[in-house]
């Protein structure tokens, strides 16, 4: 289970801000390192090499650079802000951990302050003929990386901001925690078997948010020491508010404030260990398309054959011993998945035969998975479907087309 600190320093790596910010380090480091290299140069390379020849070429990038990182921000902001509009506004935060438009910017600004604070160390004379040399060839290295940046950013502009890019980052940021949660049920929790005693006491919240993260790791460690037994009542994307109970805690005398700094609440839900919420994602997604503002069933189908491949891939919950033994948690309830990712979007398309028939087969499909309390859940949603399609068709032969359509699948 991976430590509160270590979970703060992955999501400060996921910022644009501190991609950039390393980026505009390394250039300013290379700058200031450069005069340690001046024993290394030979004496022809200084006459070929030297501050005539790099300065012009920093001239350039420094022009050059700041307008590219000017021009590929702006373009950023509108792909990622039309996504936002066209899928969902959770599409947003996703975009914003695009590795790929981070890099191209952090390559863009840390040539031109590299550019701009040599330029700045020459006109003081503070770089002798060696450290020219030395510059030039950290330039040729700047231009390298720039270029390889620019082609990588130039193909991944043709997709950024498009329905089938917002689809795919949901689909890869929702996919791992669902296997993570077949791989560890309950996040490596006892699954609760028994009753708590009667003198269970609640732990309540102390913010007010959404629970993005618990530490069962810190958890364990605290209810082992005085043999108490905690029962986690909010999971990962439960909405709380001060008072609320987190759990119960039985036995023992763990405080339960310190129960409490094992969970981390949040304004928003995060996917670190909430696999219904990248579900949830996918299903805004499919409503919106079918909104009369933008009236695209395609998308919607799309987006049940995505989740039907996507629960397809979960396989079978493995069943280990369970590595934090104090305390309980309920695994994750298949019907709980089929409710966030595909109910909405029933009720929403209920009158379109297409995408009816579309949820119909995806359920078909999910009705033989591994994992059996799926298949029980689907043939639970199946039901569902065809029951809000009969209720709002009103065309006969929209009724005949559908029932031929349940009989094939």
């Amino acid at each position: 289970m991976t430590p509160r600190w270590l979970l703060l320093l992955y999501r400060i790596s996921k910022r644009l801000g501190v991609r950039v910010l390393l980026g505009a380090l390394m250039a300013l480091l290379a700058v200031a390192v450069a005069p340690l290299f001046q024993p290394l140069i030979p004496d022809w390379m200084k006459d070929r090499f030297g501050a005539d020849a790099v300065t012009p070429i920093l001239s350039i990038l420094a022009t050059t650079m700041l307008t590219v990182t000017t021009f590929s921000l702006s373009v950023m902001v509108q792909a990622f802000q039309s996504a936002a509009s066209q899928a969902t506004p959770r599409a947003y935060r996703l975009h914003l951990q695009d590795t790929t438009a981070q890099t191209a910017l952090a390559a863009f600004t840390g040539t031109f302050l590299f550019s701009l604070t040599a330029l700045v160390l020459f006109n003081a004379g503070l770089y002798s003929e060696e450290s020219a040399v030395v510059i030039f060839f950290l330039t040729i290295a700047c231009i390298v990386a720039v270029i390889l940046a620019m082609l990588r950013w130039i193909g991944h502009l043709s997709v950024m901001g498009s329905m089938d890019h917002t689809l795919e980052r949901v689909v890869e940021s929702a996919l791992p925690p669902l296997e993570r949660a077949m791989a560890r049920p309950s996040l490596g929790a006892a699954r609760p078997e028994h009753a708590l005693p009667s003198d269970a006491i609640e732990v309540p919240a102390k913010a007010a948010g959404y629970v993005q993260y618990i530490n069962l790791e810190a958890l364990e460690e605290k209810l082992a020491a005085s043999e108490a037994m905690f029962r986690v009542i909010a999971h990962p994307g439960a909405h709380l508010v001060p008072g609320m109970p987190l759990g119960l805690v039985a036995g023992g005398h763990v405080a339960p404030e310190e129960i409490a700094e094992c969970f981390t609440v949040g304004a928003a839900r995060t996917m670190e260990q909430d696999a219904r919420y990248g579900v949830m994602v996918m299903n805004e997604i499919a409503i919106r398309a079918l909104s009369p503002a933008v009236n695209d069933p395609g998308t919607a189908i799309d987006v049940v054959q995505r989740l039907e491949r996507m629960l397809m891939k979960l396989g079978r919950p493995e069943h280990a011993p369970p590595d934090f033994p104090h305390v309980q948690m309920a695994p994750l309830n298949p019907a709980h998945l089929l409710e966030d990712g595909f109910y909405p979007l029933i009720r929403d398309g209920a009158a379109r035969p297409e995408v009816i028939a579309s949820v119909l087969a995806a359920m078909k499909v999910l009705g033989r998975a591994e994992w059996p309390a799926l298949a029980v859940a689907a043939e639970i949603t199946r039901d569902y479907t065809f029951a809000h399609a009969e209720a709002a068709l009103t065309v006969e032969a929209d009724r005949r087309w559908l029932e031929a359509k349940r009989q094939e699948v």
